[in-house]
């Protein structure tokens, strides 16, 4: 696709150029800078200059393009080619000095996504994968992990943090992973849990409550790097239902029939 191969180069440019934005501003936000948008959900100055930056250095580079962004900067049209981005994922972490947090970016043409790209900040780490590439970790190829039973796994997950209505069932799924797998792990990102799985550090992730930009580019990526995303019903409304799973190839079976039996 030749609008990919002319936007690659400054794509990954533009978003490393945010992401050492957020890395400099790190530790300077004060208590009284911090908006509630919803419970436990925060906005700071930062994540919306990152997104008036990412929405304009992507406007350049497809005009006309439109924008689905957590922050609302910019809004969507009716062009082929949709942006889905998250300036700041992992607030909440960034306001308490810690890491992880990443910028997440998608793109989707005629609704289907063609490419993602996760920064993650702190560590410098720039995942990325393009329509017909294998998915890349600073310009290595990456690929999921190869463990096939759930007890040589470690999964990742994210805590409900103000949709509480399927906590009871979703501490079931916690309750069988504290026993029958090498362990949890609760990030705080959910774009940095998904590359995670993608360069096999993770052998799978679960969560619900997201929003698209959440999880698009993240998905994207596992998918190139060999991994399988799904819903928690094994179908394919992960981005838009609120509910995800992603794994290696080998996981993705027991993975789900666990997750959608407790859940559901």
């Amino acid at each position: 696709m030749k609008t990919l191969e002319t936007i690659k180069t400054p794509l990954l440019e533009l978003i490393k150029t945010t992401g050492n934005f957020i890395r400099d501003e790190k530790g300077k936000i004060k208590e009284q800078q911090i908006d509630d948008k919803a419970h436990n959900s925060f906005v700071t100055y930062v994540d919306k200059k990152a997104e008036s930056m990412l929405v304009e250095g992507l406007q350049k580079l497809i005009p006309g393009s439109g924008f689905i962004a957590e922050e609302g900067t910019a809004g969507e049209n009716e062009s082929d080619w949709r942006w889905i981005i998250d300036p700041l994922d992992g607030t909440t972490n960034y306001i308490h000095d810690i890491y992880p947090v990443a910028v997440s970016v998608a793109l989707q043409h005629k609704e289907q996504t063609v490419a993602g790209v996760v920064y993650e900040v702190g560590h410098d780490e720039l995942f990325y994968a393009f329509e017909g590439e294998q998915a890349m970790l600073n310009g290595k190829p990456i690929h999921t992990s190869t463990h096939k039973k759930m007890a040589d796994s470690l999964y990742a997950t994210g805590f409900p943090y103000y949709d509480y209505k399927r906590l009871p069932n979703y501490m079931k799924v916690l309750d069988y992973m504290m026993q029958n797998t090498r362990g949890i792990r609760r990030h705080g990102s959910a774009a940095t849990d998904l590359v995670y799985v993608a360069c096999g550090r993770f052998d799978a992730f679960f969560e619900y409550s997201l929003s698209p930009w959440d999880v698009a580019a993240g998905a994207f990526i596992v998918q190139k790097a060999g991994g399988i995303v799904t819903d928690f019903k094994g179908g394919n409304n992960y981005l838009f239902g609120e509910e995800i799973i992603a794994t290696n190839s080998f996981l993705a079976k027991a993975t789900q029939s666990l997750v959608d039996e407790k859940m559901n």
